[in-house]
């Protein structure tokens, strides 16, 4: 049987060093990318020497403010990180097109056959950590696997400028190590559950049975019980043409405050705004996406009669279309916002829309 060879490339705070590296005087400092202190705006990325104080993405500013008192705050430039992001895709693509981008800062690669014809997969993580950091003086994270899962837990492994290998022998003895909130898709509450249960790590979660993880986890529970045994036959899928455009921010914490989620919300909804200004884009439809803590995914869409001419309009609907849903009552994860209804190109159809983020 063919063994996948699949590369996980993150960069490394990627919003926050991008300005370090435009301004070299702010290197060595608490770099915090999002809202300013005294707005209702949420951290979108911070330096690792902001991450020491606490401060996360999707944070409200003024929690990280007063976290990190002498922290610099910093406002979002879309534009300068849109380019960049595509800069690192051309590099990617040079080897593979099998390019799925999950963000503007990260993605899986299938580089079973890749274009170089380099025949290990960690020597193509390697060229390409160097390539990247050469082009742009920009440090990304690699994890190599034969799995989308294993291979997006590697990377998260040696932060920042690391590599991680986990090969098919390596990966029982290291998924039953894995301490059970290291896991992919395991929150804090969802980690908290598990300890209740007994489970603190993938060893312990190997012993519980699929019905047992059913009861408790509903269909997650059947992930679980894939991933702890190393299962994940997900396909590394390429960009569709563009029909949408998005931003999304898992949270760091569960809420269930709707003022936090609106604040996530405006923030979200200011570099979507920028986003379809850098890539000339126009559109008419808003797409609200949540996801619960028991990773249900819900979304909710309106469509306008004209097209969206501003970050306020966007905020404006996306509140309009939290309001159908159970936030409030029910904490959530993940918060994202999307554009679509784009005018269609010559020769182009108007089949189904699958929501995609550029890298």
């Amino acid at each position: 049987m063919l063994v996948r060879k699949i590369v996980h490339i993150d960069m490394d705070a990627f919003y926050a060093s991008i300005e370090i590296r435009d301004n070299p005087k702010l290197r060595g400092k608490p770099v915090i990318v999002g809202g300013l202190p005294g707005t209702r705006g949420v951290v979108s990325t911070a330096s690792y020497e902001a991450r020491k104080f606490g401060v996360h993405s999707a944070m409200p500013t003024s929690t990280a403010k007063r976290l990190c008192p002498r922290g610099i705050f910093l406002p979002v430039r879309m534009d300068a990180y849109c380019h960049e992001s595509e800069r690192i895709r051309n590099i990617f693509l040079e080897y593979t097109d099998l390019v799925e981008p999950l963000s503007l800062d990260e993605a899986y690669l299938d580089v079973t056959h890749n274009k170089k014809e380099i025949p290990s997969a960690t020597w193509v993580a390697k060229e390409i950590q160097k390539r990247i950091y050469s082009e742009t003086k920009l440090t990304a994270s690699a994890g190599v696997s034969f799995n989308m899962f294993l291979a997006k837990i590697a990377s998260g492994m040696r932060k920042p400028a690391g590599l991680t290998v986990i090969t098919p022998d390596q990966a029982d003895d290291f998924i039953c190590q894995l301490p059970i909130e290291d896991f992919y898709g395991v929150g804090k509450v969802t980690a908290a559950k598990f300890h209740g249960m007994g489970v603190k790590n993938g060893g312990d979660l190997k012993k519980l049975s699929l019905p047992e993880l059913a009861r408790a986890f509903g269909k997650s529970g059947i992930y679980y019980f894939n991933i702890v045994r190393g299962l994940d036959d997900r396909m590394v899928t390429p960009d569709q043409p563009r029909k949408s455009l998005g931003r999304e921010v898992t949270l760091q914490l569960d809420t269930d405050s709707l003022d936090q989620i609106m604040e996530i919300l405006e923030e979200l909804s200011r570099e979507l705004w920028e986003m379809l200004n850098d890539e000339k884009l126009s559109g008419r439809t808003v797409t609200l996406k949540l996801k619960y803590d028991d990773f249900t995914s819900i979304t909710r869409q309106h469509s306008l009669e004209d097209s969206i001419g501003s970050w306020g309009l966007i905020l404006r609907v996306a509140s309009g279309l939290l309001k159908k849903t159970e936030a409030g009552k029910r904490k959530v994860r993940l918060v994202g916002v999307s554009v679509s209804g784009f005018p269609l190109l010559p020769g182009s159809d108007s089949g189904p829309v699958q929501l995609t983020f550029p890298f």
